[in-house]
């Protein structure tokens, strides 16, 4: 089966799209690449995103209206994905749609809402579409996020990069995690007892880009290659103030967003100070590295392999690998995805499950009390016609060229 999986990440700068075949075989889920596809969303759209995102105000109205609009654009994104990188051969489209806000109190996830109405994309594309990829998990106690948990359990953890007859072997003595650089950062890893658990570690590119924004008046959207934050120095006030934050003392499993990671927060930490932009910058960095470096600490981590937009700064890099010393750090391209679409490359393998009534989350990850067959499914041009359910849930993920 050949499936698109489009996203629009914290950072809502672009709508990313990766296609792949994916197919069963026995124990395992086999994955082909077949390539990615991004698109900018456009300014105009982007602004009035941040404009309704906590902790601002918002309408009905405007929540409708970007609905609609978003639909139209992720529409938009999947047909010309299928078109130039499927070769107009795609079966299903998976869409996670635009997080507008993650409901926690009390350590506890409540609901969440991703934007971006699922017809219009199956208007669009004439495909069987996969949305709404993280209610259910809430349903059953879950925090639903990180669901990269559920791609790292299969490719990452498993061992080294599968071989075309098994699931790899891991290196004696080599304890592995998994981290996404997003807007916000997530890892992965196994306890002392061999458990799968994985959480928001904290913010990543999501206070760095808001900080950017701010400094040049929406000229820039992000710190490029880091350049900024090299120029500056750490704000050793600023940066306790920071580490300061309650969130960070929580036990797994735990999740969290621009509900907290705001540019209201940055404001607030500051306390009426002014530091320069390149310090701010250079501060925010040392923050996500910090925290990075900490969870390194925790569980043991040997071996860090990383993903997602954080990797093309390399004063972040640098500095992880400079704060968690003895800790390895190699990309998720060794295990046969692209560091850049391995969240695309999630939604898709997360919607193939779906369709084949198999559980697409890792219940001691999330929190939830049991797995769950995620997603909603809108028909497509065709009437819905789902394959036959599997009978065996994957133990292991093997990308094959």
């Amino acid at each position: 089966m050949t499936v698109i999986g489009i996203l629009s990440g914290t950072s809502y700068d672009a709508v990313d799209a990766a296609v792949a075949d994916f197919a069963l075989d026995g124990t395992a889920v086999v994955c082909r690449p077949r390539g990615t596809y991004s698109e900018d969303v456009p300014e105009e759209l982007r602004a009035r995103l941040s404009a309704a995102l906590p902790p601002h105000p918002t309408t009905l109205a405007e929540v409708c209206r970007l609905d609609t609009e978003l639909g139209r654009l992720f529409g938009a994104v999947a047909a010309r994905a299928n078109h130039e990188v499927a070769g107009g051969e795609a079966h299903l489209v998976v869409s996670h749609g635009q997080t507008v806000y993650h409901w926690v109190e009390g350590g506890h996830a409540l609901g969440t809402l991703q934007l971006g109405a699922a017809a219009w994309i199956a208007e669009a594309t004439g495909l069987m579409t996969v949305t709404d990829l993280r209610t259910r998990d809430i349903t059953r106690g879950g925090h639903a996020a990180p669901l990269a948990s559920t791609l790292d359990e299969l490719l990452v953890l498993s061992g080294e990069p599968a071989p075309a007859d098994g699931p790899g072997e891991p290196r004696p003595g080599v304890r592995r995690g998994s981290l996404n650089l997003g807007g916000i950062a997530n890892i992965t890893v196994r306890d002392r007892e061999g458990r799968v658990i994985a959480y928001d570690i904290g913010p990543a590119n999501a206070l760095m880009d808001t900080a950017v924004v701010d400094a040049t008046d929406g000229a820039e959207r992000m710190d490029k290659d880091g350049a900024r934050a090299a120029r500056g120095r750490v704000d050793r006030e600023l940066l306790d103030r920071l580490l300061a934050e309650p969130y960070y003392r929580l036990a797994p499993p735990k999740s969290t967003g621009k509900e907290l990671f705001h540019a209201e927060y940055v404001r607030e930490a500051l306390g009426g100070r002014a530091i320069g932009a390149d310090d701010l910058l250079a501060t925010l960095t040392e923050l996500t590295a910090r925290l990075v470096a900490d969870a390194c600490r925790e569980h043991d981590v040997t071996e860090l392999v990383v993903a997602g937009g954080g990797v093309r700064n390399p004063t972040l890099m640098r500095r992880i690998a400079e704060l968690a010393a003895g800790t390895g750090i190699r990309p998720i391209d060794d295990f046969g995805l692209p560091a850049q679409g391995k969240e695309a490359y999630l939604f898709a393998l997360l919607g193939y499950l779906a369709v084949h009534g198999l559980e697409g989350t890792v219940p001691s990850a999330t929190g939830a009390r049991r797995g769950s067959v995620l997603g909603s499914l809108t028909p497509g041009a065709r009437p819905l016609e789902l394959p036959a359910p599997a009978t065996v849930q994957p133990r292991y993920m093997r990308v094959v060229p």
